[in-house]
């Protein structure tokens, strides 16, 4: 399904971190860190530790060759934030049997490889759809990654990461000696999500009032309107 010129501008806007948010309100994001790598388990898998807090954003340090968080970086040379050119990322969703929904995801790769500039990125799906976190993971392999990072295409912790996620990704492993591979935490309770929502509700109440096009999600469904009860 193409979009329209309108709807293009509006998904490259989102890529840019265009928003109805005031700029004031964008250098205030935060981000979710912890004091040390470490996160201490708990009985309740779905709880928030409690060494998580959140701060207001900084732009983090390069941090040093070993360490225990990011590894070494014998790859190949530093590209930003810990990934070199020897990472293959892989961005994994559920997957859908709508096409719609999959090429969304295809989609938000592009847009993502397009502003990390990172050089190995690959959608995949978790069932339902091609590519396989396995056909992703050989993928990148093949186009020379020696470290493949995981990262769930996900809101909260839940069973999918805890396990169909991690199953998934040791299997495809197997198939490479040598290559070591790492599934990170989904996007959780991080605060510029808190820009991403409100940049929905602003255009969707935008639209319904005649000021916008409806967003790349809704074109043609026409299911982004007011609804009155009886």
């Amino acid at each position: 399904m193409a979009a329209t010129p309108t709807q293009s501008q509006f998904l490259v806007n989102l890529s840019h971190g265009h928003s109805f948010a005031s700029q004031r309100n964008l250098r205030a994001n935060s981000r979710v860190s912890s004091s040390s790598c470490e996160i201490p388990r708990t009985n309740r898998p779905w709880a928030l530790p409690g060494s998580l807090k959140v701060e207001k954003f900084r732009p983090q340090r390069v941090r040093r060759r070993g360490s225990p968080c990011l590894g070494s970086f014998e790859n190949g040379g530093l590209l930003r934030n810990g990934i070199s050119d020897g990472d293959g990322i892989i961005i994994v969703d559920h997957g859908s049997r709508r096409r719609e929904s999959n090429l969304m995801l295809e989609e938000f790769v592009k847009m993502f490889k397009d502003k990390t500039g990172y050089p190995i990125v690959e959608p995949a799906h978790m069932e339902l759809a091609e590519p396989s976190i396995k056909s992703a993971f050989s993928s990148c392999v093949q186009k020379g990654a020696k470290r493949v990072v995981v990262s769930p295409f996900f809101l909260f912790p839940g069973r999918h990461w805890h396990q169909d996620i991690p199953s998934l990704t040791a299997d495809a492993a197997k198939d490479f000696s040598g290559i070591s591979y790492l599934i990170t935490a989904p996007l959780g309770l991080h605060n510029l999500l808190i820009d991403v929502v409100d940049d929905r509700i602003q255009h969707c109440l935008s639209h319904v009032e005649g000021d916008a096009d409806e967003c790349l999600v809704c074109a043609g469904t026409n299911k982004c309107k007011l609804y009155i009860s009886s």
